[in-house]
This record gives structure tokens, C-alpha cells and sequence, in this order.
């Protein structure tokens, strides 16, 4: 018996096969313009995977960078107004000193692009001048600034036993324009440190600068040395004689050429000429320069005498962090550190605006306590530990990230005597650290930059 419903669903069957056909064959529009049919549908759970890890990664990234690049622009409209004051022609302008060094285990070539990224934007805004004390080596800030503090030393005319030279560059500059009336900027320059172990350096050369002598002590004589071996008597060689008795013996000639010696003389020969052409290369070449021992201990600070040419407050300066951490199991340290620079970009350019607008107040000592209602805010406290002065405390979790190849030098160091600046504790006199300063800043600056921040005030609202 036939099926009444056959003729009404051949119709239908043949309308859904054509309009499968249709949709497979893709819009006719792009199958004439020669495109592929393109199928929308979602991608496979590998693909979603790879692009969900990315696209957070990407997007973290770029918050990142924009966030700090409105950060740094935030602090370089705060010290903006300074770059338009007017100079006299007579006047020298403010010049700070940038002191930055080798992290630990690391080159200096981080520590540059950390100051360049981090530091200079806000001093090129506020059109500031600055020289740039490096140091490759532990000691290198050390030995410098020491040496700095020696030569005002002298300059002030304290008796030493090495008077500067006549013809020296700076005092040569500084007569010069002295002849042509040009003045010094009257008023503090300051300093900004970068780096834990900078800042040890740093400290470490204040103390050995005005607590030290001037002229370097005589160096210990090591009585263990071996004495001058003598030279081991060679026998004498016969000389050829002009001697023409039939009973003269002749001797072999004195300038044998290296071509009648046998090969494996030849050689030795050979080597030996290369060798000395070696060692005359390198006596040559300009001898390194090597790092002076400090001319103080630290263990001799109570005994020593505070130089008279020291000011009642030393220079400020600013303690700008630089966190240094290696290692492979660091990693998710450093990724985490990589995605939130705008947080350091913060920090560092607070500490750089106080530094440019210049406020600033004593170190804390083991009886004072800076309160919020001292009208003033301190920049970056540190950590809370047991040392007393606030020196001491600047910057002090880097050390925990140091590699511990630092650590094992520095007990190599002491098993010879000698000293390490970035691993020894901190030895303060209060004669110095009293007179250190640094710079702060005050909440009225902190409520202009916000409103800054926040596009209420700057260089838009003028």
C-alpha cells in the first residue's frame, strides 16, 4: 500500500537538501571574489587555551606601560614650572650628583637603563643638570666619593702631605669662573643614590671622606714575602780565542741561528721569542686602574677626629630603590615585577620629585620618629628591623634578593681580612650620620601632584 505522505515529503526533502547545498557552497558574493567559505564557529579548546594565556598576558602588558607611562607624565607636569624660571647669564645652574653602580652578580648596564627609564624623564622635565658617579667593582662609589671629600678637604687648607695640583681641571674651571663673575647655584644640590648597595657605598664613603686622613696610610709590609731569588750561576761558555798556537781549541760561535738547532730547540726558541713580544704588549698598554684601600676602618670611627672643614649638614640625598633578583626560580617574582612597573615608576618618581623640589629634613636617629603630623611625609619609610638610624634602614629588603655568590665572596673577604661593603652591617658615626639629610615630600606638593594625576591641574588647565 503506498504511503499518502510520500508525495508531500519529496518536496520537502529536496527544499532541505537545497538548502544544505546552499549554505555549504558559502556566500556567493565571496565565492566570486575568489575568498575561501569562511564557517564561523568557536575554536577548539587548545586554541582557546593558547588564546586566553595570551590575550591576558597582552592586555596586563599594555595596562602596564600606559598606566606608568601616565605615571612618569604625572610627576614630569609636577616639576615642570622649574624648566621655564629664568637663569641669570651669571649664575650656574643647580647640578646634582647621580651615584649607581653594578647590582650584585650583574653589569652596570642595568643599573644605566634603570636610571634612564626611571630617573632621568623627571630630571630632563625639570631641566636639571647632574653628574654621574659609576662604579663597576664593589668599592669603585666608594673610593670616588671618598676622594671627592679629600679634595674639598684640601681645598679648604688642610695640611697635607699631597697638595692639589696647579694645573688641576676643576680648580682650573672653578678660577675661571671666578675671574668672569659667574656665582655657584646658592643653594643645596643633592644627591640620589640608586641601589641598596650603592646606598652602603655611599654612606661607607661620607664616613671615610670626613672621618679619614687626608694622605693615604703606608701600606702593611708583609713579612711573609719570599726574598729575591738569586740567579743560579750559569756556567761560563767558552769564547771563541784569536789565539793561532796550534794548541788553541776552537769553539762554537756565539750567535747560533735558530736554524742550525734542532727542531725541538727551534720550538722552545720560538716560544720564548713569542712569549716576550707578549709581555712587552702589556707592559705597553696603560696600566687599569686600581681601587685605593680606605684610608679608615670602620672599627676606628670613635677614635678618629671629625675634619674642621666639615659643614654642619652634609648634602641631602634620596634613596631610589632598585630591586635586582635573579635566578631561574624566581621567575614568577620577575614576571609579576615585569607586569607592575607602574608601581615602581611611582615610587621612584616620588623620591625624584622631592629630590628636584628640593625640601628636605634631617635622618632619623635612634630617638626621633617621624610622624604624619610633622608636615612632612616621608618617602618610602623601609622595613621595620632593629637598627636604630634611618640611614640604616633605607632600602634594606634588597639585600634579601642578592645572589648568594655575594655572600660567598664576602666571606672569602673576611677570611682574608679584608672588608666588604655590600654584606657587612651598616657602621654609622653619629657625627656624620647626624649631619646627613634627605630629601622629603611635603603634602602640599603630594595633593598638587594628585590633582595632577587627575587632569584637575598641570600644563592642560593653563
Amino acid at each position: 500500500m503506498a504511503d499518502p505522505n510520500a508525495a508531500s515529503q519529496g518536496p520537502a526533502k529536496a527544499a532541505g537538501s537545497a538548502g544544505a547545498s546552499g549554505a555549504s557552497q558559502g556566500n556567493p558574493v565571496f565565492r566570486m571574489m575568489g575568498l575561501p567559505n569562511f564557517r564561523f564557529k568557536l575554536p577548539s579548546r587548545n586554541w582557546m587555551i593558547f588564546l586566553t594565556i595570551t590575550g591576558s598576558w597582552t592586555a596586563a602588558l599594555v595596562y602596564d606601560r600606559r598606566e606608568k607611562k601616565r605615571v612618569q607624565q604625572k610627576y614630569c607636569d609636577a616639576v615642570a614650572h622649574l624648566a621655564r624660571e629664568t637663569l641669570p647669564t651669571t649664575a650656574m645652574p643647580r647640578r646634582m650628583t647621580i651615584y649607581l653602580s653594578a647590582p650584585p652578580a650583574d653589569g652596570l648596564m642595568g643599573a644605566r637603563e634603570h636610571f634612564h627609564e626611571y630617573v632621568k624623564p623627571i630630571l630632563v622635565a625639570a631641566a636639571m643638570d647632574w653628574d654621574a658617579v659609576e662604579g663597576r667593582r664593589e668599592g669603585d662609589v666608594r673610593a670616588q666619593l671618598a676622594e671627592r671629600i679629600r679634595k674639598l678637604r684640601k681645598q679648604a687648607g688642610e695640611a697635607t702631605a699631597e697638595p692639589l695640583a696647579e694645573d688641576d681641571l676643576e680648580i682650573t674651571i672653578a678660577q675661571q669662573r671666578q675671574r668672569a663673575g659667574i656665582q655657584d647655584w646658592q643653594g643645596p644640590q643633592g644627591d640620589i643614590v640608586i641601589g641598596r648597595n650603592t646606598w652602603k657605598e655611599y654612606v661607607r664613603g661620607l664616613h671615610e671622606g670626613w672621618l679619614g686622613p687626608l694622605d693615604a696610610p703606608p701600606a702593611p709590609e708583609d713579612e711573609t714575602a719570599p726574598a729575591t731569588p738569586s740567579s743560579p750561576a750559569t756556567p761560563s761558555s767558552p769564547t771563541p780565542t784569536d789565539d793561532a798556537s796550534p794548541t788553541a781549541q776552537p769553539t762554537p760561535a756565539a750567535d747560533t741561528t735558530a736554524a742550525e738547532l734542532a727542531p725541538e730547540d727551534a720550538e722552545k726558541q720560538a716560544e720564548k721569542e713569542t712569549e716576550q713580544k707578549k709581555e712587552e704588549e702589556q707592559k705597553q698598554q696603560p696600566a687599569k686602574r686600581t681601587q685605593p684601600p680606605p684610608f679608615i676602618s670602620a672599627a676606628d670611627y670613635a677614635s678618629a677626629t671629625l675634619s674642621p672643614s666639615a659643614p654642619h649638614d652634609l648634602g641631602p640625598s634620596a634613596a631610589v630603590p632598585y630591586p635586582h633578583i635573579l635566578g631561574f626560580l624566581n621567575t614568577p617574582v620577575r614576571m609579576y615585577r615585569f607586569l607592575t612597573r607602574r608601581r615602581l615608576a611611582d615610587d621612584i618618581g616620588a623620591q625624584v620629585t622631592a629630590a628636584v623640589l628640593a625640601a628636605q629634613r634631617p635622618y632619623a636617629g635612634p630617638a626621633e620618629s617621624w610622624a604624619a603630623d610633622e608636615g612632612v611625609a616621608p618617602v618610602s619609610q623601609g622595613e621595620d628591623s632593629d637598627e636604630p638610624w634611618e640611614v640604616q634602614r633605607a632600602l634594606r629588603g634588597e639585600e634579601k634578593e642578592w645572589h648568594k655568590s655575594v655572600r660567598k665572596e664576602a666571606a672569602a673577604k673576611r677570611e682574608e681580612g679584608k672588608e666588604s661593603v655590600w654584606c657587612d652591617d651598616m657602621v654609622l658615626d653619629p657625627r656624620v650620620a647626624g649631619r646627613m639629610r634627605r630629601f622629603v615630600l611635603e603634602e602640599v606638593e603630594r595633593a598638587r601632584i594628585g590633582r595632577i594625576g587627575k587632569g584637575e591641574e598641570g600644563e592642560k588647565q593653563e
